[in-house]
């Protein structure tokens, strides 16, 4: 069974909702066979790369809210983290562009290294006390290194801005065709969606059911056909 999240390392729902679904799969007795792919979903994408920001001065402009309004809304996610074991910085952090991230965890992908980098990304943004996105390229080296990629890799990707930018593109729009317009959004086997940070137990019965109800293959024709197997192939008479 596949299960694709579309997210964005700048939503710190995110960041929680992928801690109570990690829960939920953990337990769930079929994890092993269970495939997670993370698909790229920008909340700012028109944010230049060099646009950098206090998370609270964001939160006024963008929402209109107070900075105490803001900050009170930092405080719940502060609680709320805890409460999954998370942490989270309330005071001081930033906010940008995202995209080379996303471009990144495209490449993590492709080496089997996607969910040590997302988690990595994530505990950066919203725990560590260095930013993100002021540092430039050589922090998010530094992050994808740490996650097991190569460093000259790295380095490559982050020249090019071509590289992998189709794809999460390609992500982004097939979120919008699925309905997502928000995240996280999760989608279990093309057939099951569930939108936000969910308690635990929500995923948990997802995966349930998502499983239980999976449709066994339906063949076209039962009739005797060539065809190989573990002990070689048939070979018809002549």
């Amino acid at each position: 069974m596949r299960v694709e999240i579309w997210t964005d390392i700048a939503c710190p729902w995110c960041y929680v909702g992928k801690a109570r679904f990690d829960k939920a799969l953990a337990a769930f007795p079929h994890r092993d066979r269970v495939e997670v792919v993370h698909r790229s979903f920008e909340l700012d994408p028109g944010r230049a790369k060099g646009d950098v920001q206090p998370v609270l001065t964001m939160l006024t402009r963008k929402y209109g809210m107070s900075e105490a309004q803001a900050q009170a809304g930092e405080d719940n996610l502060g609680a709320q983290a805890a409460a999954e074991g998370l942490d989270y910085r309330t005071r001081d952090r930033d906010h940008g562009n995202t995209f080379d991230m996303h471009r990144l965890l495209h490449l993590a992908n492709e080496r089997g290294r996607q969910d040590e980098l997302i988690q990595i990304l994530y505990r950066a943004n919203f725990a560590e006390a260095r930013s993100v996105f002021s540092e430039g390229d050589e922090r998010l080296v530094e992050l994808a290194v740490e996650a097991g990629l190569d460093d000259a890799e790295v380095r490559r990707v982050l020249a090019d801005p071509g590289a992998y930018a189709d794809d999460v593109r390609a992500d982004e729009r097939e979120a919008a065709q699925l309905g997502a317009n928000g995240v996280p959004f999760f989608v279990l086997d093309r057939a099951y969606g569930v939108s936000g940070a969910q308690p635990t137990e929500v995923f948990t019965q997802a995966l349930t059911q998502a499983w239980g109800e999976r449709s066994p293959l339906k063949l076209v024709d039962q009739g005797d056909a060539e065809a190989c197997g573990p002990d070689g192939c048939a070979v018809p008479g002549r």
